[in-house]
């Protein structure tokens, strides 16, 4: 990591807020000027999506069940 870069879970909560668009400006400056490389918040951003999707699949199956 970059120094002064985000630790992981920084970064997980600021791929999650931003997800659900309740990003804050403080944390968006903190991603842009010092943050952790692009990949990683990629990365984040794509097992969250899948994470999202297959409890969404989960949910509704259990509920057409």
């Amino acid at each position: 990591m970059r120094e002064g870069a985000p630790k992981f879970w920084q970064v997980l909560l600021s791929v999650v807020a931003a997800l659900f668009g309740v990003q804050s400006e403080s944390a968006r400056k903190r991603d842009f000027t010092n943050g952790a490389h692009p990949a990683l918040y990629i990365l984040v951003g794509i097992v969250m999506v899948a994470l999202l999707m297959a409890s969404l699949w989960a949910i509704v199956k259990s509920v057409l069940s």
